[in-house]
């Protein structure tokens, strides 16, 4: 957790919909797929084309999961990040999707909570975005 920060949610937050995962990426054509799977799977899809149009989405509400692309138009995944917690907190799990050589370096610039490389297989994405949805479901003191 970076300093001067918090893990509670500023007062006002939206209350997060756990289920929900919020896929920020440029590529529609990735963006569908991703979103495609994700919803057989079962959970509530949001999506955003970049940064500026995921800050809109999330002042509804926030998701359980972010999968965010890092380079994209008008605002890019490093200043959606920041924006996103200094209005939220840091209760969401990010998740870095990038194509770039080092993807746990650019998932350690956003302290994201985990990173998925591109190319990326369809069960890992499943298992990246079940991992941060379970752990949220499991009540505190469990």
């Amino acid at each position: 957790m970076a300093a001067g920060s918090t893990s509670a949610s500023p007062p006002g937050a939206p209350t997060p919909q756990r289920d929900s995962v919020l896929v920020v990426e440029d590529d529609d054509d990735l963006r569908e797929l991703v979103s495609g799977v994700l919803e057989r799977d079962g959970f509530e899809v949001w999506t955003a084309s970049d940064g500026l149009a995921a800050l809109e989405r999330t002042a509804e509400g926030t998701p359980g999961v972010i999968l965010l692309d890092m380079r994209m138009p008008r605002m890019d995944g490093w200043a959606f990040a920041a924006e996103f917690r200094r209005r939220h907190g840091e209760h969401t799990p990010i998740v870095v999707m990038t194509a770039a050589e080092s993807a746990r370096r650019r998932a350690a610039d956003v302290a994201a909570a985990g990173c998925l490389a591109k190319p990326f297989d369809i069960e890992e994405l499943l298992a990246a975005v079940r991992r941060f949805v379970v752990a949220r479901r499991v009540p505190s003191g469990v």
